[in-house]
């Protein structure tokens, strides 16, 4: 019995020890947290990461957070998939360890120290800082900065015991006794709201990370104790260095909800100035100012400002929203609670219980950055866009990306800034901007002026310089469709060799004997041409033959007429001393001779005509079966048009101005207004007749006729719709579109051409009589002329014209088919690359997540390119260009640009003036009216093997009419910032005089 009592003391002894035991180790890791900074510390210490080069073989993205979701984390493998499409590939990104890797998946947030801020940066291509968003825009850079007036209510509210002098090791991401208070409130008030449990590291982790940025259950917020106890542990920092960090890190980063015109807001810095109108530096400045220098109701309204939406967090967008009211009650209440626990002064509390919440409708707007400035930094953001697949700038400048760029920021600064001067008249008078061809005093504002400049590397064709000075964000060297005159002889000069090169590729092999028939079977000039030198000499290497090609003659005579387009036209010559002169093709080029390049063109269309199969007989043979196909094409195609101007007329107008326009198209005859009328409301009865006809006959002239005759005469049934037109000397088409768009409420034109298709073949059966037959070769001819224009556009755009077809008439040989500066470029680009497209770029790398878990540098793969010209081409095209300087319409830049020792270096470009007109011609095709649209001057250059581009002048609208500058205008440009230009020859020439001394 004894030894039974005394084992039962034993077991309760041992038992209390052991409860004394647990509950002082408990009280011990409550006060130190000893054991959790051992395991969270290991734990933090295996969660790592190396950054290395190439691929990672071990990473992970996450899926979810608000944090991770605004700064591109959760697109990354979206973003790689892009990237690599496009010919980036990863040369350095982030390695999991295991640990991490196994972390990770089970939900927990990889540690690592966010960075305050994030955000777009665009780096220039000598690492100059071209562009940088930042995200949130005011944040606290140290904890020193933040004013004890708003750190004290921040922790009273949120985390008391964050600053408490503790031990070192003590875990600040739980407070036990808050916790335990919030699941009572819970446990005994389910469903209310109420004070949280959470500290401010365990909320910063729930808004950045969790799901939507809530706590969706236990298991959440279970994730976020483990996370924010892990990166508390991984921070390095100690003690209360690591408290403040939390502190500091909250404040820059609590979401306060989002507005338009900004989007999400976070950090007060950003929610003082987007949602009350106060500067952040301001606000600091009050609210850590002591004494008189602030008076207390500024401090009181800055202060309560601050507090509501300290409190808001709990909701933003309610509270910042709908439930501006509530917020207003709220912060009233925690005033009064700050005031009695000792937080605020009771003189601050009864100085801000009385001001409202004063509410700015929007960010109050700064001064509008200059489009100028940002113009090649906004083509660098568009690109990105495309290149990632994102949808708005908005959320492109939110990434967490650094972009390297090509662009030499100096350079486009120094550039841009000589643009801007352009239009100061002191500046234009010494840059030599001012003269005959050039401008006049009180014309330099109205113009524009654009400077493109891009680098061969061996790497590809990268941008270096895009400016101009249009303060507007349309981009005039890729946004636009301009006539750039002369520029286009260029294009006609490369086609014109390269039919000359296919020609000589096609028959150099053949025997004399087959050399001489196919001369003698040859039809247009340019094969008769190729095929007697290759008689004369069979051994011809080709490049002899271009350069002889290059000494070919035409004349520059404007007597002739020339059929094209549908009809006949004459051309004249800027210089009316060429119109007497025979020249070579190269003489030509340099002095930019007009119908020298209508005769060019001439001979290339026939070329491409002839290519065309059984194109020959077709004209030839009347009774070929094809004709009929050729003829039906052409009306269709004609139809069309007419169709297309008549729909453009009436489409805008309503059923009484219909009827009114279809009147005042026919002569007051009675016959033919009735027929007119008639023909499109058939159904119309006499008296609606004799009121239309009263309308629009004299008096006298009404009285003299019959409508019931009228009427039955021209009884639409009567005839079929040519014969209609024929009495009402109307076009068909022209009857029986008013007849249907009186007849239809909705209309679309696509589907007015799908059904007026038999009569547009019905309105040209007159051209199938077999009478008809000179029209019908005529009809035939433009089709052959369009197709072989089909052909010529295939040849343009495979060395970058931008537009979907050509003007089909040999006035595209001086630009009526229209061009755009970045395309010519991109020729040059092809001419100095000796025949091979390669892309242009404008980003080298793009650089994610620095300094994170996630971090992924991907860097561009240089492109192969297409060939797409022969050396040959490239070299006789590049050699003529040259010409253009030496001896052309470009010689003030003869001799301009040098290397480093002085020797000049070879520059080579083609000129181009374009004068945009809308013109009016009456009876016997005299111009009764000229308005002009735009005036353009252009160049497009080369200088040396390394840098080419464009410089366009451009005016636009009815001030035009006033201008006269000629491409001698963008020539003299190119001479103006030829200083800025030279220090680049320069580097290059001693960067390859010094790698030649290595090798």
């Amino acid at each position: 019995m004894i030894n039974r009592t005394r084992l039962k003391k034993a077991i309760l002894y041992v038992a209390l020890t052991t409860v004394m035991v647990v509950i002082s180790v408990g009280i011990f890791e409550y006060h130190t947290s000893y054991f959790q900074s051992r395991y969270f510390g290991k734990l933090a210490a295996s969660l790592d990461f190396e950054i290395k080069d190439g691929p990672a073989e071990a990473t992970w993205f996450p899926s979810h957070g608000p944090y991770n979701i605004q700064n591109g984390y959760t697109r990354l493998p979206e973003f790689d998939k892009q990237l690599q499409a496009k010919g980036y590939r990863i040369s350095r990104q982030a390695n999991f360890s295991d640990r991490l890797m196994q972390y990770s998946r089970w939900g927990g947030n990889p540690p690592y120290r966010e960075r305050s801020q994030t955000g777009l940066n665009i780096l220039g291509s000598n690492n100059n800082a071209l562009f940088s968003s930042r995200e949130p825009e005011n944040v606290y850079s140290a904890f020193k900065d933040i004013p004890a007036l708003l750190l004290k209510p921040l922790l009273f509210i949120e985390n008391r015991e964050l600053l408490v002098d503790q031990n070192p090791t003590k875990n600040p991401v739980v407070e036990w006794d808050r916790l335990a208070q919030a699941a009572l409130a819970r446990l005994l008030h389910p469903g209310e709201g109420g004070p949280g449990g959470s500290t401010l590291a365990t909320q910063m982790e729930k808004y950045r990370y969790s799901p939507g940025g809530m706590t969706a259950d236990h298991n959440d917020k279970l994730k976020q104790i483990v996370s924010a106890s892990v990166r508390h542990y991984h921070s390095g920092l100690t003690g209360r260095d690591a408290r403040k960090a939390i502190a500091l890190s909250y404040l820059n980063s609590t979401p306060l909800s989002g507005r338009a015109g900004h989007g999400e807001i976070h950090g007060i810095g950003d929610g003082l100035k987007q949602w009350y109108g106060i500067d952040f530096a301001y606000a600091n400045h009050v609210l850590a100012t002591s004494g008189d220098t602030v008076s207390i109701e500024e401090k009181a309204r800055v202060f309560k400002a601050a507090l509501s939406l300290l409190l808001s967090q709990r909701r933003p967008s309610f509270y910042l929203l709908e439930g501006r009211n509530e917020l207003e009650a709220l912060t009233t209440s925690y005033l009064r609670i700050l005031s009695n626990n000792g937080v605020i002064s009771e003189k601050l509390r009864d100085a801000a219980l009385p001001l409202k919440l004063n509410f700015v409708q929007r960010e109050q707007s700064t001064a509008a950055t200059s489009f100028i400035s940002r113009k090649a930094v906004n083509n660098v953001r568009n690109e990105l866009m495309t290149l990632l697949g994102v949808r708005s700038l908005y959320t492109l400048d939110r990434l967490d990306l650094t972009v390297q760029s090509t662009i030499a920021g100096d350079t486009q600064v120094q550039i841009a800034q000589s643009l801007k001067q352009a239009t100061d008249l002191d500046y234009a008078k010494q840059s030599g901007l001012l003269g005959e061809k050039l401008l006049r005093e009180g014309q330099l504002t109205a113009l524009n002026y654009s400077v493109l400049l891009y680098e061969r590397t061996a790497t590809g064709n990268v941008l270096r310089v895009q400016t101009d000075n249009l303060d507007l964000p349309f981009d005039m060297n890729a946004g636009s469709k301009l006539d750039l005159g002369s520029t286009a002889k260029l294009r006609t000069l490369i086609t014109y060799l390269d039919i000359i090169e296919k020609v000589y590729l096609k028959y150099r092999e053949l025997a004399p004997k087959d050399l001489a028939f196919a001369r003698k079977v040859a039809e247009d000039p340019l094969r008769q041409w190729t095929l007697d030198r290759l008689i004369a000499d069979p051994d011809l290497p080709l490049q002899k033959l271009l350069d002889a090609a290059m000494l070919r003659t035409y004349s520059a005579s404007p007597a002739e007429s020339f059929f094209t387009g549908g009809g006949l036209h004459t051309f004249s010559n800027f210089d009316k001393q060429d119109n007497a002169r025979v020249l070579t093709v190269a003489e030509a080029l340099n002095r930019s001779v007009n119908l020298v390049f209508i005769r060019m063109m001439r001979d290339v269309t026939r070329y491409y005509s002839m290519e065309i199969p059984g194109s020959r007989e077709l004209l030839l043979d009347r009774t070929d079966p094809r004709r009929k196909d050729y003829l039906s094409r052409f009306a269709d195609l004609e139809g069309k048009i007419y169709l297309n101007q008549f729909y453009n007329q009436y489409r805008k107008l309503n059923r009484q101005e219909i009827i009114e326009r279809l009147a005042r198209r026919s002569k007051p005859f009675p016959g033919r207004l009735t027929m007119a009328y008639r023909a499109v409301l058939p159904d119309a009865d006499e008296p609606a007749l004799a009121e239309f006809l009263r309308a629009r006959l004299t008096a006298e002239a009404f009285a003299k006729i019959d409508v019931a005759k009228l009427y039955r005469q021209f009884d639409p049934a009567r005839f079929n719709s040519n014969d209609r037109a024929y009495l009402a000397h109307m076009h068909p088409l022209e009857l029986w579109l008013v007849k249907y768009l009186l007849e239809n409420t909705s209309v679309n034109y696509n589907r007015i051409a799908e059904e007026s298709a038999p009569l547009r073949q019905d309105a040209y059966t007159w051209l199938t009589n077999s009478r008809k037959q000179r029209a019908q070769d005529r009809s035939i001819r433009i089709l052959l002329e369009r197709d072989a224009f089909v052909a010529i556009h295939q040849q343009w755009q495979r060395v970058g014209f931008p537009f979907s077809s050509l003007v089909p008439s040999y006035a595209t040989a001086i630009g009526a088919s229209a061009d755009r500066p970045t395309a010519l470029a991109e020729l040059m680009g092809i001419i100095i690359n000796d025949g091979m497209r390669i892309p242009f770029r404008q980003i080298d790398s793009l650089h994610f997540a620095q300094g994170t878990p996630y971090e992924t540098k991907y860097e561009f793969t240089p492109p192969i390119g297409t060939r797409v010209l022969s050396s040959e081409v490239s070299t006789t095209v590049r050699n003529a260009l040259a010409g253009v300087v030496e001896n052309g319409t470009a010689r003030r830049l003869k001799g301009l640009f040098v290397d480093a020792n002085g020797t000049p270096i070879q520059v080579g470009g083609k000129t181009g003036t374009g004068d945009h007109r809308l013109k009016s011609y009456g009876a016997g095709g005299r111009l009764i009216a000229s308005e002009a649209v735009n005036r353009n001057a252009i160049f497009t250059f080369y200088i040396g093997d390394r840098f080419f581009g464009v410089i366009l002048a451009h005016v636009g609208g009815s001030q035009a009419n006033g201008f006269e500058f000629t491409s001698g205008l963008a020539t003299q440009l190119l001479k103006i910032i030829h200083p800025v230009l030279q220090p680049a020859l320069t580097e290059n020439t001693v960067e390859a005089n010094s790698n030649s001394a290595k090798k």
